[in-house]
């Protein structure tokens, strides 16, 4: 099976790019000046230099030892095609980050609801045991207080 590396016209994949010093994904180049001697027509990755705040960032990554043969230029990455992957993979992760936030909620509104549920029937079953034991005790002891007041009652 053929990849990337070996057909000279493909264009990576984005998540298969190194990320420069500036963290960012590279850009696919192919080196066009005869010197260093036998680079010429050798692909590489270097910094794609979208960082505002205006540093030169150096990093440059061959991809190919020596030239593959005839590489069509028309074939290497573009600045805007460059700019159209990156963009891309971008939204592509706010996304993926946006869908973990919104499942994430939903688990946490479920575990909250199975808080609130058990809550509720802690405090029922609080509640009726609290009930079970008060009446019975509540019935007596007034009982037996009617029953001394009326004893005292009739005895003095």
């Amino acid at each position: 099976m053929s990849t990337w590396r070996d057909d000279p016209n493909a264009i990576p994949p984005w998540n298969e790019r190194p990320k420069c010093h500036c963290g960012f994904r590279t850009w696919l180049q192919v080196w066009t000046d005869p010197l260093p001697q036998g680079k010429k027509g050798c692909r590489f990755f270097k910094c794609p230099d979208i960082d505002d705040d205006f540093k030169a960032c150096t990093f440059m990554q061959w991809i190919d030892t020596r030239p593959l043969g005839r590489v069509s230029l028309n074939e290497v990455e573009t600045k805007g095609q460059y700019y159209a992957r990156h963009t891309q993979a971008r939204e592509e992760a706010r996304l993926a980050r946006e869908e973990q936030e919104r499942v994430k909620k939903a688990a946490l509104k479920i575990q909250e609801e199975q808080f609130q549920a058990r809550e509720a029937q802690f405090k029922r079953e609080a509640e009726e045991q609290k009930n079970r034991y008060k009446e019975p005790a509540q019935s007596s002891t007034t009982d037996e207080r009617n029953k001394k007041g009326k004893f005292l009652r009739f005895t003095q």
